[in-house]
């Protein structure tokens, strides 16, 4: 199902979004950390038991970048989605093989462009969320967003 673009004029503060899910499993662990972040408590199933994680665990970025799919799939801005940088992020759980994850998105703030009246910067909380509804990933990006064109 495609979601309607979103426009400016669309959100509000305090709106809210929830994605789809994204099931993770070992494999996808283990073939985005060789290619990306090579690290054992990310790589081998058994040698991660012996780390800080005390088993595999997914990259932070992994999971970052699995939050980004999730992202343009719920917020479908009418320009895409246009990072103009990130305030916050963290992870406050390790992310694991069988978890189940989506994103809940809101609304915190909105700041009209002084120069430029056809967009503003929308601050949104987003939390990457497993089965049990714990955070494995937080954080609040801004966003560009554009009013609906004149017709």
């Amino acid at each position: 199902m495609v979601k309607p673009l979103l426009y400016l004029d669309d959100i509000h503060v305090g709106q809210k979004f929830v994605s789809a899910e994204h099931a993770l499993d070992e494999a996808q662990i283990v073939a985005y950390a060789r290619e990306f972040d090579p690290q054992v408590f990310h790589t081998d199933a058994e040698l991660a038991k012996n780390t800080f994680f005390e088993g595999l665990a997914a990259s932070g970025w992994h999971t970052a970048s699995i939050t980004m799919k999730l992202v343009v799939q719920s917020l479908p801005m009418s320009a895409g989605v246009i990072g103009a940088g990130v305030e916050e992020l963290s992870w406050p759980r390790p992310t694991r093989p069988g978890d189940v994850l989506h994103l809940e998105s809101e609304i915190l703030e909105i700041i009209p462009s002084r120069s430029k009246p056809d967009r503003a910067i929308v601050r949104i909380r987003c939390e990457t969320r497993n089965q049990r509804g714990e955070v494995v990933q937080s954080f609040i990006p801004r966003l560009l967003a554009f009013k609906r064109p004149a017709s």
